[in-house]
């Protein structure tokens, strides 16, 4: 099944299929995109969205950023509790939006290198990115 994980209604029915998943993905709110893939993303290095930091901060600026990180535990939970409640009921077993995404077989992950701060990728995640843009004549 080939989806967008940001609502992971596919990956539940995936999951209940047995079948693979393939992600297409430009990034998932909070984090969650590297919880689930587990690529490293220490706030203390990676910059977060919105902080219009680079990968050489001071202190003060690593501060900054783990404070803007903060909100997103608790966003995560209230954005995605209803689905794994959801996939709880459906599958008949206790599971979490990032148990259920970790089973993806192929992560093609949209990002630019220009825009966005370059990261790690794990050997299942596939660089697809880029403007996109075409050239006039």
């Amino acid at each position: 099944i080939l989806f967008d994980p940001v609502l992971p209604c596919g990956q539940i029915l995936a999951e209940h299929l047995s079948v693979p998943s393939v992600f297409f993905l430009r990034l998932i709110p909070c984090g969650l995109d590297s919880e689930a893939s587990l690529c490293p993303n220490p706030s203390s290095y990676v910059p977060r969205i919105f902080t219009d930091l680079t990968d050489h901060m001071n202190f003060f600026q690593r501060v900054k950023n783990l404070i803007f990180d903060i909100p997103n535990f608790f966003l995560c939970d209230f954005l995605f509790q209803p689905y794994a409640k959801l996939a709880s009921e459906f599958l008949q077993r206790d599971v979490t939006v990032a148990d259920l995404l970790r089973k993806a077989s192929i992560w093609l992950v949209r990002l630019d290198f220009v825009l966005d701060y370059p990261r790690p990728l794990m050997p299942n995640m596939i660089f697809i990115g880029g403007m996109n843009c075409a050239h006039k004549k």
